[in-house]
């Protein structure tokens, strides 16, 4: 791929990547971080010509934030078990309230097939019908049928932690 192509990629949709991973993981830092890294692939390991650039791009953004996710995970857990063998460490509950919901919210995401998840935070995130469908490997057709039960076992989920869903879905 040409450096001026790359540019002009780069320039149309590192943002929207980036609003997407931030979703996705929840983390400003990391989304920043795993962005460069979807340009950087396209840099040395994307083909030659892209039919549909943003379905590419958002595609392998999704292959590396659950990347990332699945490793801030084991990470958690090991912290986790580490914060458990130490007594005498601040209550974590004491440091989230303020962040509660938005906590709840990930942990519902975190908690749903990588497909639900991908659906609503790309559909929140404003991607039409045919991109989802494209990201996830589905007939366009089926992507409202998708959504509609991800929203559903969502909301299951999210009114199970005792919070109302205020408005989210």
């Amino acid at each position: 791929m040409k450096e001026a192509q790359l540019r002009q990629l780069f320039d149309v949709y590192y943002l929207p990547i980036m609003r997407y991973l931030i979703h996705l993981t929840g983390e400003a830092t990391a989304a920043q971080d795993l962005s460069q890294e979807v340009f950087l692939r396209l840099y040395h390991h994307g083909p030659l010509s892209l039919e549909n650039p943003r379905a590419w791009l958002f595609r392998v953004a999704t292959y590396l934030g659950y990347n990332y996710l699945r490793q801030r995970g084991d990470r958690m857990r090991r912290e986790t078990a580490a914060y458990q063998a130490k007594p005498e460490a601040p209550d974590l509950e004491e440091l989230a309230v303020g962040s509660e919901g938005r906590v709840n919210v990930h942990q519902v995401l975190e908690s749903m097939s990588e497909r639900d998840r991908t659906c609503l935070i790309m559909r929140f995130s404003g991607f039409p019908y045919q991109e989802i469908a494209e990201v996830i490997g589905v007939d366009r057709s089926s992507v409202g049928t998708i959504l509609l039960r991800a929203m559903r076992r969502f909301r299951q989920e999210y009114e199970g932690k005792g919070d109302r869903s205020d408005g989210l879905l």
